[in-house]
Formats: structure tokens, C-alpha cells, sequence
């Protein structure tokens, strides 16, 4: 008689625990043990608990091949089990990873934690569970000519492991229900399309400013600060250098003479590399949303910038549409002041739109989607890669089901309240898909691209590029591991399935987004996988996390326009500011849906932490090394943080969520 001790550790998340019945059953080498009820006569698998239990064969079963658990239904209460650990008569130890939800009668067989791929597996039991585990999940075409996505009805149809937890599902719903009630502004919401009175005004829908939303309200005139968003501010990725000026875009020296002052002119700033573009021409033509009958405005902006030795980003002239002309101005700081904040106007909500369409659900929600169902479908939970990959993919599937169920649906959000919803939001997301290419997604790629690296003060940049250079350097350690050639690269099927239903699947309508059908090498691997991984972590905290502190004091990012651009200069009043702003209910509801998006999650993973997919002491080094890394780049920001006004807190590692999980 063999005995064999064998641990089991319950989640602890709400719900996790069951009074259900829990048996196990060791597969080993020479046979099976007794299948063996856990019991210690106690509330055995309640939330939180790591019970030790004994399990007996007749004979030694030499190494241990699978655990299998099986649950049986008393009350039919589902149970989460994150690992199981058997120590062997001979004193070796060996972890069985979970990290699943049992639900009603359910058996779950598995295996020791260390990685494998395809190749190194020899066992036809082995084999057989590899592809037996495999998600049968399938591809859904949510809108012709952008990234596919899962294909389910609702919430309740995504698989139970890949579902919000419950204390994160009630916290998300009942924020979504009380956000109105929560920021002190629920009573304004019977306004319906009427317009606020004046600028001052909008602080009624601010009633719970955060840190930066109060220093936003102070400074949203200044156009250095204008300028500043750009840079830091919640879509940091538009602007790129401007050697010389588009043919739509007809500034003259004379119009920015001013602003630059009597030292320098625009055609030397542009040959030194200080003259800088943002040009929103993706919005050309977008049709515009209708609300309550009444037509929304969408424009095209070019805004022209200088890199001012002293003061920073600076705007130095304006065009609202895309095609010049008398009924189209270019407006100049020197322009009345109203006619200027309202040009800047423009240009922050053409930035909304780009920035929540595609900066933000495109660029990596719906990217991350699609890496999470291929792994699903093509990648055992032994594979290195699944092992890698897992972490980052918690919560997205439910989180952009829900997106496309409440937010950029028909009857969603957007509809309600965003001038590209409606007929703007499909057109716009394919324009998009149309030029999208996976390496603009890599920071290093992106910022050369855009010819960037020389512009001072920009926080996002310096700090994407340290964490782009930890998380490639962690994924090379973890794929030296696991794969010692090129060749082994190559000869791995599973991976290459995995690839292969990512571009021609999940990707097949973007022809431009340029990952290959078949990776090469270790050096291609790399690469794709520390881009899913940034795009998932850092460049989706960088992008989400502001929506608050820049959109929820309205003018400075209004979510709509409800008049025209004015065609010439002398036009803007106040009352047709009053009456371009979104009006108290769109307000209200932009205030409300950035706060509900932005916020820290009650319940939150952050990059850098594992659970036990890999067990392998080389592989946990890995991991340490790579928090060690991040440990230093906390400390770094930190550091340039402390003499800032204003702080850049969106990518220190503690606020960086593993995955898209909000």
C-alpha cells in the first residue's frame, strides 16, 4: 500500500468554495489509485482553504501522470480550484495547475505544471488530453472588415473560466447602475438636450473631480497645456514630426511668425525637427451620428505644433476641415480668444473619437480578443506559450462582450451620446483596419515611425520603452527555455496552428496587418508574443486609465458637437459654444461612462504577477527577474514624478493591469 498526500487549494474569490462532493483519482505510471472522496469531515473546499488530504493505491504508481478531480453535484454550487499538490511516498513533490471552474458534474483531469510543447510529449495519454482540451469555441464576424470575436449571445455564454469572477460581475454592474448617483450628478439627468448656460456650468457635472480632472478644469485654456495632451494626456499616439506641410494644409510663415517669435522661423523649426503634425484626417467623410433627431457634427482637424524651447508643446495653427478653402479657415492663437478655444475644441473632439474608437477598442481591445481565442482554440494549458499568455487574457472576452452588447451596440452608449456612433462607428473602425499594421502596435516601431524621440517631456514614450524593454526581455527568457532552435520553433504544430487561426481567422479582413501565417524563428516569436502582451498591459493602461482625468471635464474633450464649425473667423460667441458642447445629459452620461471604464477594478491582477501556470523553478526566475525589472522602473518613475505638476502615473507597473480586463 502507497500512500500519497495530496493538497488542494480552493480560490478565494467569492463563490469559490463548494459543499459539493470532491474526489481524486492519481494516474500514474504503473496504474491508478483508489478514486477517494475528500473529506475531513469539515467544510473541506469553503473560499480560501488548502485541505491535505491522503490518498491510497495498492501499489507504488511511480511517477504521476494526471490528477483527476471530479465534483458531483449535492446542492450543484460550482467550485474553483487553483492547484493540487502531491508529495510521494519517495518525497518528491509536484503541482497539478487548475485555475478552472467545476461546474455541476464535472471531471477535470490534469497535469504537472511543467511546460511542454507538442514535440516533447511522447504518451498517447499525453497527446490525446492535449487536443482533448482544447476550447471549441467558435469565430463570430461581429461587423464585416474589422476583428473578428467570440462567437456568443451574451455574458452567460462565454466559458465559465474566461467569466468576470463575482465580486468583480456585481462591482461592474452596479457601478454601470450608480455611476450617476456615485459623482453627485444623478439630478441632472432629466435634462434632456438642454444646453448648459456657460462654461462654469460644466463643473455641475463635476462634482467628484479626480487629482488630474481638477487640474484639467483649471488649465484646459492654456495652450501649452493643449499641447501637453498630446503628449501625455489619454491618446498619446497621434502626434508625429512635420518636415514639411500638406497641400490641404496651407500655413504661411507670416500666420505663426508670432507665436514662434522674432528669433526663429517655420521653415527653420521644421528643417531642426521641432514642427509637429496631428492630422485627423481618418475622420474625413464619417457620417454623423443623429441624437433625439437632431444631427451631431463630425470634422477632420489638422492642427499644426511647435516645440517651444521654454514653454513647451504649443499649437501653432488650426484648420477644422480637411479641404482648405474661404468657408474653411486656419485659426491662429492671435485669433479672438473665442474663436481659438473653439477651434481647439474641434481638435479635441475629433481626438475623442480616434482616441475611444480606435486608440482604445480597436487597437487593443479588439486586438486582444483575437489572440485570446486562438489560444483558446489552438493551445493546451501545458504549452509554454498558453502558460505565458493566460495571464493576459483574464476578463477580455466578457469585458468586450459586454461592449458590444451596452456600449457600441445599435441601441448602446455611443448611440446615445457620441457623434461617430451610430452610422460614424462601423466606417470608421474599417477605415482604420484598412492601413492597421501589427508592428505599429510595437513602441519601438511607433515611435520611429512617427519621428518622435527628440520631443521633450514625453512621459508615455520614455516609460513604454522601458517596460516594452522588460516584457521582451522576460518573454526571450521564458522562449529560450522552452525552445532551443530555430528549428524547434518551426516544428512546433501547436504554435503554428495557434498563428495560423490568428491571421487567417481572427485577422483574415485586415490585409495589412502584416503577422505572418508561419513563425520562423525565436526571434519572430518573441516579438509577437511580447507585442500581445504589451498591447494587453501597458499600452491598454496607458490608453484606459485617463479617460476620466481628460474626458469628464466635457470641453476639453467633448464626446459630441451639436452645431457646425463656424466657416469664418469673428463667428464664436459663447452662446454657439453653449450650443456645439454636448449638451447636460450628454455631459452627464460622458462624465459617468469614462468614470465607470477608468476606475481601479475592486479586483485586479497586475503585470508581472503569475499565478502557478509555470512551476518550473527556471521559469519562476524568469519572473522574478522580470518583477525585479519592474520593481526598478516604478522606482524610476517615481523618481521623475516627484518635481511634476502634473504626475504621469499610467504606466508605473503597480496600476498596469495584466490583461484587458475593464
Amino acid at each position: 500500500m502507497a500512500t500519497y498526500k495530496v493538497t488542494v487549494a480552493t480560490g478565494t474569490t467569492e463563490y469559490s468554495g463548494t459543499i459539493d462532493s470532491v474526489y481524486a483519482t492519481l494516474i500514474g505510471e504503473h496504474g491508478e489509485s483508489k478514486t477517494t472522496a475528500l473529506d475531513n469531515l469539515g467544510r473541506d473546499f469553503r473560499r480560501g482553504t488548502v485541505g491535505e488530504y491522503d490518498v491510497c493505491s495498492s501499489v507504488p504508481l511511480g511517477e504521476i501522470l494526471f490528477v483527476e478531480l471530479e465534483k458531483r453535484q449535492y446542492i450543484g454550487d460550482n467550485w474553483f480550484c487553483c492547484y493540487v499538490k502531491v508529495n510521494c511516498p519517495d518525497g518528491t513533490c509536484k503541482t497539478f495547475p487548475c485555475y478552472r471552474w467545476f461546474v455541476g458534474n464535472m471531471t477535470i483531469r490534469l497535469r504537472e505544471g511543467s511546460a511542454k510543447k507538442i514535440q516533447d510529449d511522447t504518451l498517447h495519454d499525453f497527446l490525446f488530453y492535449r487536443e482533448k482540451e482544447l476550447q471549441e469555441q467558435q469565430w463570430q464576424t461581429w461587423r464585416p472588415a474589422i476583428p473578428k470575436c467570440i462567437d456568443v449571445i451574451s455574458e452567460n455564454d462565454i466559458p465559465e473560466d474566461y467569466r468576470f469572477n463575482n465580486e468583480k460581475r456585481s462591482d461592474f454592474k452596479k457601478s454601470l447602475n450608480n455611476a450617476f448617483q456615485v459623482l453627485l450628478i444623478k439630478n441632472l439627468l432629466s435634462n434632456i438636450e438642454k444646453p448648459w448656460h456657460d462654461l462654469e456650468d460644466f463643473r455641475r457635472s463635476l462634482c467628484k473631480p479626480s487629482p488630474v480632472a481638477a487640474y484639467v478644469m483649471e488649465h484646459w485654456k492654456e495652450d501649452s497645456f493643449f499641447g501637453y495632451q498630446f503628449l501625455n494626456g489619454c491618446n498619446p499616439r497621434m502626434i508625429k514630426s512635420c518636415y514639411s506641410l500638406p497641400k490641404n494644409f496651407p500655413v504661411t510663415k507670416d500666420m505663426v511668425q508670432a507665436t514662434l517669435g522674432s528669433e526663429t522661423t517655420l521653415d527653420k523649426e521644421m528643417r531642426a525637427g521641432n514642427i509637429y503634425l496631428v492630422d485627423y484626417c481618418i475622420l474625413e467623410g464619417i457620417p454623423a451620428n443623429v441624437i433625439n433627431g437632431k444631427w451631431q457634427y463630425v470634422t477632420a482637424p489638422l492642427c499644426l505644433l511647435y516645440d517651444h524651447p521654454m514653454k513647451g508643446l504649443i499649437p501653432l495653427a488650426i484648420q477644422i476641415q480637411q479641404k482648405p478653402g474661404q468657408d474653411n479657415p486656419i485659426f491662429l492663437p492671435s485669433d479672438p480668444e473665442l474663436d481659438w478655444l473653439l477651434a481647439k475644441m474641434w481638435v479635441r473632439h475629433a481626438e475623442f473619437q480616434v482616441y475611444e474608437v480606435l486608440s482604445h477598442l480597436l487597437h487593443t481591445h479588439l486586438v486582444s480578443e483575437v489572440f485570446c481565442i486562438a489560444t483558446l482554440r489552438q493551445l493546451p494549458a501545458v504549452h509554454p506559450v498558453y502558460k505565458l499568455l493566460v495571464p493576459h487574457m483574464h476578463d477580455t472576452l466578457e469585458i468586450n462582450t459586454n461592449a458590444r452588447l451596452n456600449l457600441i451596440s445599435e441601441n448602446g452608449i455611443f448611440k446615445e451620446v457620441v457623434s461617430t456612433g451610430g452610422d460614424g462607428l462601423l466606417p470608421l473602425l474599417q477605415r482604420e483596419c484598412k492601413k492597421m499594421n501589427f508592428k505599429s502596435l510595437l513602441p519601438t516601431f511607433d515611435f520611429k515611425e512617427r519621428d518622435v524621440n527628440r520631443l521633450k517631456n514625453y512621459f508615455y514614450r520614455d516609460d513604454s520603452l522601458k517596460l516594452w524593454n522588460a516584457i521582451k526581455s522576460f518573454v526571450s527568457g521564458i522562449v529560450d527555455l522552452y525552445y532551443s532552435s530555430d528549428k524547434n520553433v518551426m516544428a512546433d504544430k501547436e504554435l503554428q496552428n495557434w498563428i495560423h487561426d490568428v491571421v487567417n481567422e481572427g485577422f483574415t479582413d485586415l490585409h495589412s496587418f502584416g503577422l505572418p501565417t508561419d513563425i520562423k524563428d525565436k526571434a519572430e516569436l518573441v516579438t509577437i508574443l511580447a507585442g500581445v502582451i504589451f498591447t494587453s498591459s501597458a499600452q491598454h493602461a496607458a490608453i484606459n486609465s485617463g479617460q476620466y482625468d481628460w474626458c469628464s471635464w466635457v470641453p476639453n474633450t467633448p464626446c459630441t458637437m451639436r452645431s457646425p464649425p463656424p466657416p469664418k473667423k469673428g463667428l464664436a460667441t459663447m452662446e454657439l459654444i453653449m450650443n456645439t458642447l454636448p449638451d447636460i445629459h450628454q455631459s452627464c452620461t460622458e462624465v459617468a461612462i469614462t468614470w465607470v471604464l477608468s476606475r481601479e477594478q475592486p479586483i485586479a491582477v497586475f503585470l508581472g504577477h503569475y499565478p502557478e501556470y509555470f512551476t518550473e523553478e527556471t521559469a519562476r526566475a524568469h519572473i522574478e527577474k522580470f518583477q525585479e525589472a519592474l520593481g526598478e522602473i516604478e522606482k524610476s518613475i517615481e523618481a521623475r514624478n516627484t518635481n511634476l505638476k502634473l504626475k504621469y502615473e499610467y504606466l508605473l507597473p503597480r496600476r498596469i493591469e495584466n490583461s484587458v480586463a475593464i
